[in-house]
């Protein structure tokens, strides 16, 4: 059985929609936030806030220099563990799976929508390098700005997105004296399974 044809797999997704879509209606900055876990070669971790760009029943997606701290750690591990916590209404949801690319169709159509001087800051920042001063910075921006004053801004062949592809997502609602309520989905021998657990 296939992940995308297994009917527990589409409720956790169905859920998942439910909950991203009520959070939507809230007064936050940034609804999309997540948690992104990788580790490297070696088993140590890291962890930053990136935003999630779209989900469907192939993963939960979100675009990045691959040469950063994470996307190297995504190339020599291919694991991932992401967190969404939505305070306003105490709800997580935490994804645990492996690490696929995106399609050049997916990141060039996702490209085209960033505004202009996030697309010229994609090229200045050599993310997760050391960097000596701020100014330095801001020199390799205006050459880039420089650069493509007259036409579109191409998009960086080490800029891209990836998909994290679910073996487990986690259902967690608070309740009151920390009786939470957990549910559990996941992919066990091909099949998509559910439990509760504890809180």
């Amino acid at each position: 059985m296939t992940m995308t044809d297994n009917s527990l797999y589409q409720q956790a997704i169905e859920r998942f929609s439910a909950w991203f879509a009520e959070v939507q209606t809230l007064d936050l900055a940034e609804p999309a936030a997540m948690s992104l876990a990788t580790v490297d070669a070696d088993g140590k971790p890291s962890v930053r806030t990136v935003l999630l760009k779209a989900f469907d029943t192939r993963g939960f997606v979100f675009y990045t220099n691959k040469l950063s701290r994470k996307g190297r750690q995504i190339e020599q591990t291919r694991r991932a563990a992401l967190c969404f916590f939505w305070q306003p209404l105490m709800r997580q949801v935490l994804v645990e799976g492996r690490v696929e690319d995106v399609t050049d169709v997916e990141a060039n159509a996702y490209w085209v929508t960033r505004p202009r001087v996030s697309q010229i800051g994609a090229w200045a920042s050599l993310q997760s390098s050391v960097l000596p001063g701020r100014a330095e910075l801001e020199h390799r921006y205006s050459d880039y700005e420089k650069q493509y004053a007259d036409g579109s801004v191409p998009r960086p062949p080490h800029w891209s997105g990836y998909r994290v592809v679910p073996e487990s997502i986690e259902f967690w609602s608070s309740r009151p004296g920390r009786m939470h309520e957990r549910e559990r989905f996941f992919l066990e021998d091909g099949i998509w399974r559910n439990c509760l657990l504890y809180p």
